[in-house]
């Protein structure tokens, strides 16, 4: 497995600028154990990577979200053990997309600033492919979901054809769809008509509050962890026992 150390770091202030926080905040959030420690190289200067960068984007949605800094805590505790860069930023899609719709309209200067690298035409079409932004009829002038924008970034170096992108998005917006529909119903169903019944009793109306305060975030947490272990049992079977893609590297 690929190891923070191995990729490309960050000095401190590089980092609150790609994240768009202070470097105060980030030693907060370090002191809070929301980010792990930096790794420290010559002249006992810290250095950060990716996981940092998807760390604080997650956080800054679960804030968004209006969770509180000790909900934030608790959220994180609970996530499984050395997720990637890339799980995070899956974590963070999703949590998202609980937010209500927003997109901004962004020039190509900027969103390659907040991309932190270049980006061609091929990747502008990946990125469209994936829904992170569409095209308007200004050629350098996009709409933005800049919730996705991240994980879209991630994926671009992935060797994956644009048919089998947008073929993929087919297949996951189907099935989220329907597991929305279901979630729905089940809440409307058990939850919300007994609410109905019994809103008079407050303290049954303070725990609906809590639990609608609550339950966005932890359905998505259950729905990312149900994913990526159906999807390690779906690649070990067609793959083998490693559980991974032909000439991928063991994680």
């Amino acid at each position: 497995m690929a190891t923070e150390t191995e990729g490309p770091t960050l000095t401190v202030d590089e980092l609150a600028a790609r994240a768009g926080v202070t470097v105060r905040t980030i030693r907060f959030y370090g002191t809070r154990g929301l980010l792990p420690p930096p790794r420290i190289g010559p002249r006992r200067v810290g250095h950060y990577g990716a996981e940092h960068l998807s760390r604080l984007a997650l956080i800054e949605e679960l804030q968004h979200q209006g969770m509180t800094l000790a909900a934030i805590e608790r959220y994180l505790e609970q996530l499984p053990p050395g997720l990637s860069a890339q799980d995070l930023a899956i974590h963070r899609a999703l949590v998202a997309s609980w937010a209500p719709e927003s997109s901004e309209e962004t020039c190509l200067r900027e969103l390659e600033r907040r991309a932190g690298r270049p980006l061609s035409e091929q990747d502008i079409d990946r990125l469209a492919a994936m829904g992170v932004l569409e095209r308007t009829a200004a050629p350098d002038v996009f709409r933005l979901d800049g919730g996705l924008l991240r994980l879209g970034v991630e994926l671009l170096d992935v060797p994956i054809a644009h048919e089998t992108i947008l073929a993929s998005r087919t297949v996951l917006l189907e099935h989220a769809r329907s597991a929305a529909q279901q979630l729905t119903g089940l809440f409307r169903d058990e939850v919300w008509g007994p609410y109905r019944e019994r809103e008079s009793d407050p303290d049954h109306v303070a725990a609906m509050k809590s639990l609608s305060a609550h339950m966005q975030p932890m359905v998505v947490q259950a729905l990312v962890t149900a994913f990526q272990r159906s999807l390690r049992e779906e690649l070990r079977a067609a793959f083998g026992s490693g559980g991974g893609m032909p000439g991928s590297r063991p994680g």
